[in-house]
């Protein structure tokens, strides 16, 4: 995962890695809290969207869903 740290400390994905494929960020669509993650929601260059988890605790992520995955 590669991220950008804002000015109050947070993380923003920017990209990530799909197996051995980086996938860039093209748009954070939508990101909301949960009592122990942050999620983001976010669209790739080629339309593609995806649902990324980022736990603060172990300061890790997860893809959570793709609308790959919905269509599948």
């Amino acid at each position: 995962m590669v991220c950008y740290s804002g000015y109050r400390g947070e993380e923003t994905p920017r990209s990530f890695y799909l197996g051995e494929r980086r996938v860039k960020v093209a748009e954070v669509v939508d990101c909301w809290l949960a009592p122990n993650h942050r999620y983001f929601k976010v669209r790739c260059p080629g339309g593609d969207v995806y649902l990324l988890r980022h736990d603060g605790l172990t300061d890790s992520w997860e893809l959570v869903l793709s609308d790959r995955l919905l269509e599948a």
